[in-house]
């Protein structure tokens, strides 16, 4: 608990006052006079030097206590009860700021959270970590793959799990740094737009990512052989895929808003092969995927400034492009869980979600599958207690303005249940999988 002993007579605490980014804490204030306005700042230093602030003005109870778990502010930059309403609530004070991560991340996040009641004052420092102390990073730049190691600070064998990224391409760091401090030796890996890789999604061949599962096996020796693989977006088609071609080398899926069809290269597409060809190749041959003879894609609707979405739904009207591109989840021998929002504005990750529901049922799917939906969420769902207030900002490829749909509180509070449910259906699939290498 952090107070300010310098107060004359408020107080303000946050329980715990420093732990990893993923554990809600407590802030209260106390001691103001019975009803009294009390209002709460806050701001961060985060990625490149931008602050990023928030404010809310309570009203004190009969106690003088304002107990942010229990109360919601009369105004500011949320509504409603939430207990960490302040930091995903927060705004960058630079405009087309979006990065919220510490530019290193095993360093920590310092939020200082002031309050004010009548002129009396009390301030505290919130800690968040995405790296226990003793988590170890390595890069990696060998066998042709481009990635950061980060593995837990206790003693092994433990579990592994490789990181994708999306269309923004990059090494998927605070996820793994995450990873690492929840017990898993965690492998972010990319497969373009890093260091000595392609700037393109275009033409990428899976056999790379089989050399990463490979890798991790050999030079790691996770815990009874265990590889998760993570990926969100086009990283969520691609574990899906993943899990298909290479059934027995994934020991578990967590798909972040995936797809449930092959796709081309979209906005993260090289010019020169064009955003209706392939992403990825098997062998050396192009998977065919959704927009391949397709009769009814277009996207006209992207290009004359409308949700990239619509564009996509525009593909899912011709039934037999669907069919042809569609991912055979009925392959995978993984347990398998799925994230996704009802307002997902990159593409239909909810529609999606349920198409490989419906056939893992169908084909009586003997492995755990989970699929968290959030009502009104967006595209991006990453995890819990970071600002979730800039939805639209620059494609990384493209340049171009995209917007992940969905709202700062409902996407705030995927952050928060998502990543729940991961690390309790993680945590089954460590077990499951151990129980199933044992002899009857």
């Amino acid at each position: 608990m952090a107070i300010d002993q310098n107060a004359a007579s408020i107080r303000l605490s946050i329980a715990p006052s420093d732990a990893l980014v993923d554990v809600p804490r407590r802030i209260r204030v106390e001691g103001a006079a019975p009803f009294a306005r009390v209002m709460l700042r806050t701001h961060t230093c985060r990625a490149g030097g931008v602050i990023w602030r928030s404010e809310a003005c309570f009203q004190a109870d009969e106690q003088g206590v304002v107990d942010l778990d229990a109360c919601a502010p009369l105004s500011g930059s949320y509504e409603g009860v939430s207990g960490m309403g302040l930091i995903w609530s927060q705004c960058p004070e630079r405009d087309g700021t979006h990065e919220v991560y510490p530019d290193d991340l095993l360093a920590s996040l310092a939020t200082h959270i002031e309050a004010d009641v009548a002129g009396q004052a009390a301030s505290g420092v919130l800690i968040q970590r995405f790296a226990l102390p003793g988590v170890v990073r390595e890069e990696v730049r060998e066998e042709g793959l481009v990635g950061t190691l980060f593995r837990p600070a206790t003693p092994g064998p433990h579990p592994a799990v490789m990181i994708l990224n999306g269309s923004g391409g990059g090494i998927n760091e605070p996820r793994a740094a995450l990873y690492a401090s929840h017990g898993y030796i965690a492998f972010a890996l990319a497969y373009f737009k890093a260091p000595g890789l392609s700037d393109y999604i275009s033409n990428t061949p899976l056999e790379y990512f089989k050399t990463g599962l490979d890798w991790i096996r050999k030079t790691q020796q996770p815990k009874n052989g265990f590889v998760a693989i993570n990926g969100q977006s086009r990283g969520g088609e691609l574990v899906l895929l993943l899990s298909t071609v290479y059934p027995d080398d994934v020991s578990a899926v967590v798909a972040y808003v995936p797809g449930a069809l092959v796709h081309g290269g979209q906005n993260a597409c090289d010019p020169s092969v064009g955003r209706n060809g392939p992403a990825w190749l098997l062998e050396g041959k192009p998977l065919v995927h959704v927009w391949d003879d397709n009769r009814t894609a277009s996207w006209a609707s992207f290009d004359e400034g409308g949700r990239h979405a619509v564009a996509l739904q525009t593909a899912l009207q011709d039934a037999d492009a669907v069919a042809r591109a569609r991912i055979p989840v009925e392959k995978s021998r993984a347990p398998i869980i799925l994230l996704s929002g009802t307002d997902d504005a990159a593409w239909p990750s909810s529609l999606y979600s349920k198409m490989v529901v419906d056939t893992l049922q169908v084909h009586k799917h003997p492995y755990d599958v989970q699929w968290v939906d959030t009502l009104d969420g967006g595209h991006a769902i990453v995890f819990p207690y970071i600002p979730t207030t800039q939805i639209t900002h620059r494609h990384p490829v493209t340049g171009r303005m995209f917007t992940g749909g969905g709202a700062p509180a409902p996407n705030a509070q995927s952050n928060e249940h998502s990543w729940e449910q991961i690390k309790d259906f993680l945590a089954r699939a460590v077990i499951d999988h151990a129980q199933r290498l044992s002899p009857s």
